[in-house]
């Protein structure tokens, strides 16, 4: 393993991004720190130690990197690159509880008819 390595490759190797020029493109817009400095340039090399913060999609991810890697193998290898330091998203609304069972179409072509004749 290399001590170092760019920081496209690296957030593809670890599965963040699904191409790396996907991740390559989110470095060049400036989404990415390391060690809280904004960087734009995939090459940038990044080593063992340095903390990463970036949107992956919606979400804010932060991580600490673990080891550099040496291909983009299995989600399993890939998340013993880093160690994941992004706070708990706190829970949206909770999914609403179906109460009884679901209609069949018959059920609901009858209550279509019976709201259009209230009406």
């Amino acid at each position: 393993m290399s001590e170092s390595l760019r920081i496209d490759k690296w957030l593809w190797h670890a599965r963040f991004f699904k191409t790396r020029t996907l991740a390559a493109k989110v470095v060049s817009a400036g989404h990415v720190r390391v060690n809280s400095e904004r960087v734009k340039k995939p090459s940038s090399n990044i080593k063992a130690g340095d903390g990463l913060s970036f949107m992956q999609g919606r979400h804010l991810r932060i991580v600490r990197i673990s080891a550099m890697g040496d291909r983009r193998g299995p989600a399993d290898e890939a998340q013993l690159l880093y160690e994941d330091l992004t706070p708990e998203r706190e829970a949206t609304a909770a999914p609403i509880a179906r109460v009884g069972i679901r209609p069949t179409k018959k059920d609901r072509r009858a209550m279509d008819s019976l709201r259009h004749t209230d009406s």
